[in-house]
């Protein structure tokens, strides 16, 4: 399966892009899939940060089963307030 995943702030800014394009197995989770962004873009984010997914505008778990046709997006830390 092919996804267009949308990447946000400092993601769209470490891989140069807005979105990536990832090819990962029918099978595939979530988890399939960070990891394969990880591996296209090392710098994406360290490897101790969870990377926060959400598929159709809902958060995600890494055992979560992607389907044909699923709007992926990559979210990063946010901090911010007082």
């Amino acid at each position: 399966m092919q996804f267009d995943v949308r990447l946000f702030a400092l993601y769209r800014e470490r891989a140069g892009s807005a979105v990536v394009t990832v090819d990962v197995p029918e099978d595939a989770t979530v988890g399939v899939l960070t990891d394969t962004v990880r591996a296209m873009h090392p710098r994406l984010a360290p490897p101790e940060v969870r990377i926060v997914v959400a598929v159709n505008a809902e958060y995600a778990d890494d055992d979560q089963a992607l389907n044909p046709g699923d709007e992926v997006c990559l979210i990063p830390p946010v901090s911010g307030g007082r």
